[in-house]
């Protein structure tokens, strides 16, 4: 291919786009945006956000204002020896109404980010401490 079958082919697509944003602007709609996934289909984009994740976990501090330190338990395959290994993982939740004591089994969601550490907050207590 030549340098001017090159610019040729420019010219004749900057045409094409200018008289395709003429008739943009002459009111023709356009078709909705579409992105495709994995599967390769066309799914149109929508605002919805995705659901966030919830745990349970038994509160083991409370002496913050406003905030509870839930211990979260997972069970997880050892990668090299393939035994269930018990996993705890403390997170800080936001307690609006400082009603949870140490000992409540709760659930708890993710959420935005309220202070430095604290990236949930508590939705329910399923049990409470004796």
């Amino acid at each position: 291919m030549t340098v001017n079958e090159m610019t040729n082919q420019e010219a004749d697509a900057s045409t094409s786009a200018a008289e395709g944003s003429a008739s943009d602007e002459a009111g023709v709609d356009a078709a909705p945006t579409q992105a495709s996934d994995d599967s390769g289909q066309a799914s149109t984009i929508d605002t919805a956000r995705a659901s966030r994740k919830v745990r349970e976990g038994l509160v083991v501090s409370n002496k913050m204002d406003k905030t509870a330190v839930v211990a979260v338990v997972d069970r997880v395959r050892h990668a090299k020896y393939n035994k269930f290994v018990l996993r705890t993982k403390k997170l800080y939740a936001h307690d609006e109404t400082n009603d949870v004591n140490i000992g409540d089994k709760v659930r708890v969601m993710e959420t935005r980010p309220m202070s430095k550490h604290k990236r949930w907050r508590v939705t329910d207590v399923l049990e409470r401490a004796k």
